[in-house]
């Protein structure tokens, strides 16, 4: 796949996320997807898994919205970085935030299949949005990463 479509499709991607728009999101992901957020220590396995991550990571964080500011390529990898813009919210991270909207730096690899996203790796930094949103990163790590010697759970998302 070429360079210009694999943007195409991350930015397409990127908008339907911004909308919190999952149908739009979902017919942009091949049917074995891998959607994986190391910084919520979740990984999202086709397409029943990744609706479901969808979902909660938009209960999380109703306003998510992210610009993608610059990009490379090879053949058949895309990396695209930004910034994401979200406001942590509800009770999935042990916590009680402050209600501000954090602004954070994110990079995000895309993986292609058959003209469609086949894996995307979004990573941020959990401390940033942590002192961002006014509680204790140490709480939120016990309530993500409980139990480190188990994987993560699938389906729990980003």
């Amino acid at each position: 796949m070429d360079g210009h479509r694999m943007l195409e499709l991350a930015q397409a991607l990127a908008v339907a996320k911004s909308r919190q728009d999952v149908p739009a999101a979902m017919e942009l992901f091949h049917r074995d997807m891998v959607l994986e957020a190391p910084a919520l220590a979740t990984t999202a396995r086709g397409a029943a898994e990744n609706e479901k991550a969808l979902l909660r990571f938009f209960a999380s964080f109703p306003d998510y919205a992210v610009s993608l500011e610059g990009h490379a390529a090879n053949r058949d990898t895309l990396v695209c970085w930004g910034t994401a813009r979200m406001t942590l919210t509800g009770e999935r991270f042990g916590v009680t935030a402050n209600g501000r909207r954090a602004a954070l730096p994110v990079d995000i690899r895309f993986t292609f299949r058959d003209d469609l996203i086949a894996g995307e790796r979004f990573s941020f930094d959990l401390s940033e949005l942590c002192s961002q949103s006014g509680v204790s990163t140490d709480a939120v790590r016990r309530t993500l990463f409980r139990g480190l010697s188990r994987p993560a759970t699938e389906g729990e998302g980003t």
